[in-house]
């Protein structure tokens, strides 16, 4: 099977997508720029023309309630925020409106609504371009939260995310992009919800989500030539939640690592750490660990970005810790 780019994958799937439904368009700020989406929209303009791939100006929650608006009246819109920071802006129209509308409506009327949220972390961007929302939106009773890491489930979770009859909120991280992986060329779909086992093991759980899972793959890999047999687990969606097959894995080794490049504080770390304790806690042989971002605002020194983000070494010397002690 060929190998492509997580960029390339996203970028075939709006192409593949928008072709084959007319009801879908892309808008967004940005979207034509590579400084904003990399090459994810590279010839969409071009193929499908301005009124379906919508360049708009600086107008987060306007264009986020247009979106939702087209998508009540029957469109299924992709609404690109091209730096999750600026979601902050769209709050209202996400939590008040999209999320609740089903509901409000008793079921008659839904908000197909994907809206495709990009972190961009890293590059000395700071504490206003580098946030990384997941556990916020998670928290929201009618979003559906995905976060692939691979352009495997980056393809099929977002042709996935646009069939949905719900708001789905799709989190990439442009530090994927250049990831490289199996991707086939037609249309295909993974199921919301499900996550998958990257690697399996019995010496330990390690729980992980977006580029945290391609850090937890190569952890484990290093851990396998000390004699260390970790079970990785890409969750894949947040929520809904593989709740089955985290428990099912804690259950047999005893252990749980969490993963999560956001904040640890109410993070979506701990919703996992408490899950585990809640359904599963007789099992556990030792304390259950977060691998988390420090509660405090993305740093602008390059330096100090290295402290900061988490990788495969930190990953490392916890799990050491965890079984060594």
């Amino acid at each position: 099977m060929r190998q492509i780019s997580y960029a390339q994958a996203i970028n075939e799937a709006l192409h593949q997508v928008i072709e084959a439904e007319e009801c879908v368009f892309l808008i967004g700020q940005g979207i034509t720029s590579p400084w904003y989406v990399g090459a994810t929209t590279a010839g969409l303009i071009d193929r499908f023309g301005d009124k379906r791939i919508i360049d708009t100006p600086v107008s987060e929650n306007g264009i986020t309630g247009a979106a939702i608006g087209a998508a009540l009246a029957g469109m299924r819109p992709v609404m690109v925020h091209p730096r999750m920071d600026f979601m902050y802006y769209a709050m209202d129209q996400i939590v008040n409106h999209a999320a609740n509308w089903y509901y409000m409506f008793g079921g008659q009327m839904s908000v197909p609504l994907t809206i495709w949220a990009i972190i961009n972390r890293g590059g000395e961007q700071a504490a206003q371009h580098s946030q990384s929302l997941q556990a916020i939106f998670t928290h929201i009773p009618g979003l559906k939260v995905v976060m692939p890491s691979t352009p495997y489930d980056a393809k099929g979770l977002l042709i996935s995310s646009i069939s949905d009859d719900n708001p789905v909120i799709f989190i990439d991280d442009r530090w994927l992009y250049n990831e490289t992986g199996e991707v086939p060329e037609e249309k295909y779909s993974i199921p919301l919800g499900k996550g998958i086992v990257r690697r399996d093991g019995r010496d330990a759980t390690l729980v992980a989500t977006s580029y945290m899972a391609i850090e937890a793959t190569k952890a484990a890999i290093n851990l396998e030539k000390a004699g260390l047999n970790i079970e990785v687990i890409d969750l894949r969606s947040l929520k809904p939640l593989d709740e089955n097959l985290l428990l099912e894995s804690v259950k047999k080794t005893g252990r749980l690592i969490v993963a999560d490049a956001g904040w640890k504080t109410c993070g979506f770390a701990a919703e996992l750490s408490a899950l585990v304790a809640e359904k599963a806690f007789s099992h556990l042989k030792a304390p259950i660990i977060r691998i988390t971002l420090p509660d405090t605002p993305a740093p602008a020194s390059r330096s100090l970005e290295k402290a900061y983000y988490p990788g495969a070494e930190d990953i490392v010397r916890v799990v050491k810790q965890m079984l060594r002690s």
